[in-house]
């Protein structure tokens, strides 16, 4: 056999690269809009709290900000996590690319781990006061449903691109695990937002596994003490072990405002007043200096 030519072995490399895109971006959207349908068709048979703004107003926004977060991420981030993986097992990057682990157990450790710096990240958009600019817009929904969990500022998730590349790198999971966590991400944020009755028992139960629609809302309250809750996107289990959990809001989930005391008119959620949020509107008192704060202290 004759040896391969360098630019042979280059060429073979980038096919290698655009079918993982191809595959990855075809794995992604059909579970993005399968679970999208799913959840927007329980919050109708069974929805938890009566919605307070027209929802084609809400969802025009807040999908209008998945369109505009796209866009941003294709045209800045050539490269993506599924490829810095690649790159990672090419060049034995990363702790789990040294350590030598069973397959299952790689893919586990890496999902774990990736989980873990998500809700870290997501606890310092809380903490430092510029990013809690950013990250406010997710929280200045009047509502909360499946969009809600799509409805991130264009920067933020350029931020956390750069914080995930960055992980995967050092990390070194394999490609199969950086698919898993992406749908997993995904699917969770949007079934943890929804507006979704569960049974009691069964959200009980279930959110000693994920993070359920009634944990979550706790986070979206507009009471300070209960924004800076549960902070967990999929697995509940870090809230617990670092004493960020709140079982309840205090007003119970029909009762509870939903929001920011600071963004009570419905005129400033439409797209192109949320993206401005970072750059014109008053913070609050939000970020997690405020914790404890009761919601008539929270405009500064």
């Amino acid at each position: 056999m004759p040896p391969h030519k360098p630019g042979a072995v280059i060429g073979e490399f980038r096919h290698k690269k655009e079918m993982a895109m191809e595959q990855e971006a075809t794995i992604r959207l059909g579970f993005f809009f399968g679970i999208l349908a799913i959840v927007a068709l329980g919050e109708l048979f069974s929805p938890r709290r009566v919605l307070t703004t027209p929802r084609p107003v809400r969802w025009f926004s807040n999908l209008g900000v998945v369109a505009v977060d796209t866009l941003a991420v294709r045209l800045l981030f050539p490269i993506i996590g599924v490829q810095v993986a690649m790159a990672a097992r090419e060049n034995g990057w990363g702790l789990l690319n040294i350590l030598d682990l069973p397959a299952w157990l790689s893919v586990l450790m890496g999902i774990l781990i990736l989980d873990l710096v998500i809700y870290l990240q997501h606890i310092m958009f809380h903490t430092v006061p510029l990013l809690w600019r950013l990250h406010m817009m997710h929280h200045a929904d009047l509502d909360i449903d499946v969009t809600t969990g799509l409805r991130f500022h264009p920067i933020e998730i350029l931020i956390s691109m750069v914080i995930k590349m960055t992980v995967i790198a050092a990390l070194g999971p394999t490609v199969l695990t950086v698919i898993i966590f992406e749908i997993i991400l995904n699917g969770t944020a949007m079934f943890n937002h929804g507006n979704l009755k569960l049974p009691i028992k069964l959200d009980r139960y279930l959110r000693l596994l994920v993070v359920t629609p009634d944990m979550h809302r706790v986070h979206h309250s507009v009471t300070i003490r209960e924004t800076n809750s549960n902070f967990g996107f999929n697995f509940p289990w870090w809230d617990r072990i670092f004493g960020t959990y709140r079982a309840q809001p205090v007003l119970g989930h029909e009762k509870m405002t939903i929001g920011l005391a600071q963004f009570r008119d419905p005129g400033k959620n439409n797209l192109f007043h949320m993206l401005q949020m970072p750059f014109t509107e008053k913070a609050g008192s939000y970020a997690i200096d405020g914790h404890g704060a009761d919601p008539e202290r929270l405009i500064r």
